[in-house]
């Protein structure tokens, strides 16, 4: 497997401009719906240049063969041009430049072939897996989604709080229980009318039957579907009409509605582990210090420390720690900042800088989309999508057939014990979706693979629910299956995917765990290119910081007296304030601690002003660039040794599959580029 290194430097034809392309790989990768690790995203990068043309009833021009294989001048051209505009280099718009890569890319994906990478059960397995996701965004109908993603974002933008009464009854229960289930929350309800919610909570709660409940406020998504619509149809003090879900009979109590928590911004300052420096720079800050400053100079929080502890928007329930979104929120005033407190993450101290409502629809429309489809709101997609096929394809049902499954369907089937008969006429007709046929043993199957999701359901029940979702499931696979027929978008992104697929088994094939695993190779390479692998300067330092002059003056006039580092802290920082922060150690050249403009020679340095302080560095040692060790410099010498490898065996399918170029063709490719 490739190291996140040599992944970033070792794809040729894919990489080169897979960098420049990626508004054009990520527009394709807002189609599928999954969590994509480092190895996908590296699949991606050849994903995109594994665009094949779909062919055309016309006979198109050839611009190279390999071997047998045509490459269109059309497919060229789309890759060509969907980089132009993203290209920055002028080298890359060379079209014999551009050409070359292409065939590199041409030469490895004859290869993959050759060596039967596509029939490896590995492969296939992991391609359908793709091709499965993929096909879930064309299935659905889109205007039904569409609806559902509108009205989530309008409820989005408030949140309501409620109580309910349940009364609870199985999803299944007889029309006696349903019926009493109902008269019992029309009566509660009633009671609530008349008597007040709160009185009627502490009279009815049990906790098994009944639940009556505060809620809190809550918005899209906290609750399931029918809940949720109810309570936002109904006004503040208004209790909602008995309505049902999976859990039983409800009605809602709306107490009161308001406007969202919005979206805040925030800095922080973190420290991981010491709990005393985070209480040093706390009176820092108390003592009148600038929050930006002190987190550029000792927060520990690297991707934030140099935009002065800055992070990213977020809104409630978005990040993965409650207690710093507890601490956020409730800071109320912008320029406001919290004491120091722990997650798991470390020491915090965290700084209001600015409260947002609701990001722009756009902006959240994929999100919502995604969470429509895990939410109990996907009843009502699969619901239209059901309908819509059921009008689109030719249905023809055996009439007999439940009748004849009633007659078969045995009490064993309530305890999970049924067995399908041994009599039963398997090939027999249930029903047609078009030309597929599904038979009497195919449902006969899916009732015994079923059952134990009707344990103790009414038989008829149980055997009417079976059909219509083995009717409803078979309509989807059938749709699903000719999807790749009805849908051309569809259809050339699958290629895609499955020619990407198949470069990256190859590359992590040939190069990739090639040169993880010959680590004699790799160390013979860097013992001949040592030359490359060195530590940059350091110097070994105390860097003092403070926000007043004058402190750095004092610390400065110490340090030349050659007074010890914790004399120097007792001097500065007196009466329990902490004037003047410390770093030492090895530190790069380029520490976030140094000034820019810093000399680099042993001693005592003037006063910089430095991320909006005074600091003065003592040098101790000057440290020359030395000597990685091979275990030290590993990463960057397996990137640099697969690249060679893949150079050198790009050669070698060079002269193992014979490249044709139609110069004629590549004369007009070149022609058409150049009058854009």
């Amino acid at each position: 497997m490739a190291t996140t290194s040599n992944k970033l430097n070792i794809l040729s034809f894919g990489i080169v401009l897979a960098l420049y392309s990626n508004i054009v790989i990520f527009a394709t990768l807002k189609k599928i719906v999954f969590l994509m690790n480092f190895k996908f995203l590296i699949k991606c990068f050849y994903l995109y240049f594994a665009t094949t043309l779909l062919a055309n009833a016309q006979q198109e021009e050839v611009i190279f063969t390999v071997e047998d294989t045509p490459v269109l001048a059309s497919e060229f051209l789309r890759v060509y041009n969907k980089n132009l505009d993203l290209v920055k280099e002028e080298s890359q718009k060379d079209v014999d430049g551009y050409l070359k890569l292409f065939i590199e890319y041409k030469l490895k994906l004859q290869e993959a072939k050759a060596l039967n990478l596509d029939k490896k059960p590995s492969y296939i397995r992991e391609f359908q897996g793709y091709k499965n996701q993929l096909s879930k965004n064309y299935l659905n109908d889109s205007k039904v989604t569409d609806a559902l993603v509108e009205e989530a974002y309008a409820r989005l933008a408030n949140e309501i709080k409620a109580s309910h009464i349940l009364v609870k009854i199985d999803q299944d229960a007889s029309p006696k229980d349903t019926l009493a289930a109902y008269n019992e929350i029309l009566k509660l309800r009633e009671r609530v009318v008349q008597e007040g919610y709160k009185k009627v909570q502490s009279d009815v709660h049990n906790g098994k039957t009944i639940f009556a409940e505060d809620l809190g406020y809550f918005s899209a998504f906290k609750m399931v579907y029918p809940f949720e619509n109810a309570a936002y149809n109904t006004k503040v003090n208004d209790i909602s009409m008995p309505f049902k879900t999976r859990f039983g009979y409800h009605v809602v109590k709306v107490f009161d509605k308001r406007k969202s928590q919005g979206e805040i911004t925030v800095a922080h300052i973190m420290i991981e582990n010491d709990e005393e420096k985070i209480k040093e720079i706390y009176k820092r800050l108390e003592q009148g210090e600038q929050f930006q400053a002190l987190a550029k100079q000792f927060s520990e929080d690297k991707s934030s420390s140099s935009k002065g502890g800055e992070l990213k928007p977020f809104s409630g329930g978005q990040l993965s720690s409650p207690e710093f979104e507890a601490v956020a929120f409730a800071i109320k005033n912008p320029g406001d900042y919290s004491k120091p407190f722990k997650t798991q993450f470390g020491w915090h101290i965290v700084k209001l800088i600015n409260k947002k409502p609701l990001p722009d629809f756009k902006e959240i429309k994929a999100e919502l989309i995604n969470k429509i489809r895990r939410d109990s709101r996907s009843k009502v997609i699969n619901d239209s999508r059901v309908k819509a096929l059921k009008e689109k394809y030719k249905i023809t049902k055996n009439p007999d057939a439940l009748n004849y499954f009633k007659s078969i369907l045995t009490k064993e089937y309530k305890v999970g014990r049924w067995s399908i008969p041994k009599n039963l006429t398997t090939d027999k007709t249930i029903f047609t979706i078009e030309d597929k046929v599904l038979t009497y043993g195919n449902f006969a199957e899916y009732l015994l693979k079923s059952q134990r999701r009707n344990i103790n359901k009414p038989l008829t029940t149980a055997l009417n629910n079976s059909y219509t979702s083995f009717l409803n499931s078979e309509l989807f696979k059938y749709q699903e299956q000719n999807l790749i027929n009805d849908n051309k978008d569809y259809a050339q992104i699958v290629e895609e995917y499955k020619d990407g697929l198949l470069l990256f088994d190859l590359m992590e094939t040939e190069i990739w765990n090639a040169a993880k695993n010959d680590t004699l190779a790799v160390k013979t390479f860097y013992s001949k290119h040592k030359q490359n692998y060195f530590y940059k300067k350091r110097i070994n330092a105390i860097v003092a910081s403070s926000a007043k002059k004058e402190d750095i003056k004092k610390v400065a006039k110490l340090l030349k007296q050659n007074q010890p580092i914790e004399a120097i802290k007792k001097e500065v920082n007196t009466n329990n304030e902490i004037k003047v922060s410390f770093t030492s150690g090895e530190l790069n050249y380029n520490h976030q601690a140094l000034p820019k403009a810093l000399k680099f020679k042993k001693g005592v340095s003037k006063i910089y002003k430095h991320n909006q302080a005074y600091v003065v560095v003592l040098i101790k040692d000057l440290l020359p660039e030395s000597q990685q060790t091979f275990e030290e410099a590993k990463g960057k010498v397996m990137s640099d040794y697969q690249e060679i490898k893949e150079a050198n065996w790009l050669k070698v399918l060079a002269s193992k599959y014979k490249v044709e170029i139609n110069k004629d063709v590549l004369a007009k490719v070149k022609a058409q580029i150049n009058n854009k």
